[in-house]
This record gives C-alpha cells, structure tokens and sequence, in this order.
C-alpha cells in the first residue's frame, strides 16, 4: 500500500518575509524586556559558572537533591556576597560623618608649609608654591575654594547613592537567578556544551573549556585579589585608626585594578596622620598601602591556576566601562567578559595561525 502523499503547503517569499520579520520583532521585545535584568542574569551565570565545581560535590554529598542543593548554594553565596555589602552599607553613615569631621578639620588648620623641592619642578612649581601659600593664609579663603566644590561633590554623592542601591539590587537580584540556574543548570549546560560543539566541532569543545578556565581565571585571581586588597586595606586603616577605615577599604578595593592603586588611597589617609603629629602611624600606613599594593604580585598568580593571563590595561578598561554600563554590578561583570573576549580571540588567532600554515 503506497504511502499517502504529503501536503506541503508553499508560501509566497512575501509570507516568509512577513513571518521571518514577526520573529525578528518578537525577539527584539523579548530583549527589550529583558534587559534590565541582563547584567544581573549575566553575573548569575559567571557566579554559577565559577562555582559549579563545588556545587557538583555538594550535590553528591546531598545525595543528588537538587532543588536542596541550589537553595544551600545560593545562601551560601548570599552570605559571601551579600553580607559585606550590607556591613558597608551599615558602616557607610558613620564613616562619612567621620570623613567629613576629617576634611573639616584639615581646612580650619589648614595644609602645612609646601616642601622646598615642589618651587623646582619646571614650568608648575611656582604656580604651585604661590596657591599653596595663598590657601595657608586663613580659614576663610580656604572655605571659599572648598565651597566651589561643594556643587561638584553633591552630585557625585547623590550619583554614588544611587549607583549603590541599584548595585545592591542587581547583585540580589542575580542571586535570585542563580537559584534556578543551578537547580536547572545539568540542562542548560549540556545544550551549551552541545551548541559549541555542532558549530565548531572539537575546536568548540577547547573554546567551551577555554571559556570556562578564563572565567574563574578572572573570577578567582583578578576579582578575588583585589578583594582581598580591599580587606587588608581596611584592616591597616582600621588599626591606625583613620577615619572611615571601611569606606576606605572599599575604595580600595576599587582602586586595586589600577598600578598602585592602594597607595593612591593611603596617601591622603597619611597625609591625614601626618597633620594631627603621628608621623610614626603615617609612615606605617605608606608602607601597609605598599605592601597591599604588592599582594596583586604574590597572590595573583597563586589563584589563577589556568586560563591564561589578560593585560591589566584591557582590566581596567573592563572595570571602568563596565561600571559605566552596568553600573556597580558592572566592576565585576566587565573585566571578566573583557576577558573572556581576549582569550576566546587569542585562541581564534592561534588556531587560524595555525590552520595557515598547515
């Protein structure tokens, strides 16, 4: 008995234009309404990605409950995550008020005579010299250019507590889906896993594997280093005991993605040490902010174990623009797609290289 003959119903290329702009429209809504959660979904799958090594054992040691699994994950995250963010926060009051208390301080007694060697730099010394002297002469003139500043600083403090609460959200936000992505994680990583492979066969499969050693490259030795500075930063403030030792922490923090980004930060707060007569604890801030600056040298290459090594000014191009981009969120996201962008092309152009000259 012959096989009954198919229907095929022809459309007219005016349909399929019609049909293929309906999904084109659609997917560009879809996008629209997704983005203001997309970095955040970004940094779950960086997060995941990064810790789903360990998230593999937990679940073997669960006995393979994985809804169980990803809530103990995601809280274990929470706790490292969230909480330092929460104690800044906390602190951030406290430690401005004592900033200010500080820089208020600083301006009634004003700056202390200029060094001899700043009137022998060529072209600016004098300059120099002459505003100097010209802030040293009363309270009031230095309150008349503090308070040309104060419009500047406004906004950068309104900018900056926004910047923060939106940072805090998206980070919360991210941890929310992480929550799914690791309980439906086994799925999605095989179908990604799957994708590269049938687009570029086993040189897929090195790139998967190349995009996952790069980014907890990133995440590990680029972000954990710098946090780490950002600690022992605020513990040498605090021991000195300098107004707003958290906040300075986590400036530099910031910082630690620039060369000698920690030093930057302690030479005001030594300056600061210097103005009330304790030389002594100035000279041991200078040296604490050399010695964090050196734990980018010592600790670095201890936590990056593989996935290559990415210029620091590609770094801290990732940092700054993803902080324009993404906002808070956006240090952490940025460098490590920048990132994972130059491995991924490094890789490409080894591979090309070679294919050349075979």
């Amino acid at each position: 008995m012959a096989d009954a003959p198919v229907d095929r119903v022809r459309r007219s290329p005016i349909e399929l234009w019609v049909g293929g702009t309906a999904v084109v429209v659609l997917g560009l809504l879809c996008l629209l309404v997704l983005e203001p959660f997309m970095s955040a979904a970004l940094w779950a799958v960086i997060l995941c990605f990064t810790t789903w090594p360990l998230f593999l054992r937990l679940e073997g040691l669960l006995g393979g409950r994985r809804t169980l699994s990803a809530l103990i994950a995601t809280l274990l995250l929470t706790a490292i995550i969230v909480v330092p963010v929460v104690i800044l926060g906390a602190t951030l009051t406290e430690n401005v008020s004592s900033l200010v208390r500080a820089s208020q301080k600083l301006v009634l007694e004003g700056p202390p005579s200029p060094p001899d060697w700043v009137s022998n730099i060529p072209l600016i010394g004098s300059h120099i010299t002459d505003y100097w002297n010209y802030l040293s002469e009363s309270s009031s003139v230095r309150l008349q250019a503090l308070a040309k500043l104060l419009p500047a600083a406004k906004t950068i403090a309104i900018w900056g507590g926004s910047a923060l609460a939106a940072g805090i959200f998206q980070i919360s936000l991210s941890l929310l889906i992480a929550f799914f992505f690791y309980r439906d994680g086994h799925a999605a990583a095989n179908q990604l896993h799957g994708a590269f492979h049938r687009i570029a066969g086993e040189r897929g499969d090195r790139l998967f594997e190349l995009a996952g050693a790069t980014i907890r490259a990133v995440v590990y030795g680029v972000l954990g280093t710098a946090l780490l500075q950002g600690v022992v930063g605020a513990i040498g403030f605090a021991i000195a005991r300098v107004p707003g030792a958290v906040s300075l922490g986590f400036v530099t923090f910031v910082m630690s993605f620039l060369p000698g980004g920690p030093l930057i930060v302690a030479a005001p707060a030594a300056f600061w040490l210097y103005r009330q007569d304790l030389t002594g604890w100035a000279v041991f801030i200078v040296a604490w902010g050399l010695m964090v600056g050196m734990l980018d040298n010592v600790v670095k290459p201890v936590l990056i174990s593989r996935g290559g090594s990415t210029p620091m000014i590609l770094v801290m191009l990732g940092v700054l623009g993803g902080a324009l981009a993404f906002g808070v969120i956006g240090m952490f996201l940025g460098p490590t797609l920048v990132a994972l962008g130059y491995s991924l092309f490094e890789q490409w152009a080894v591979t090309a290289g070679g294919v050349r000259q075979s």
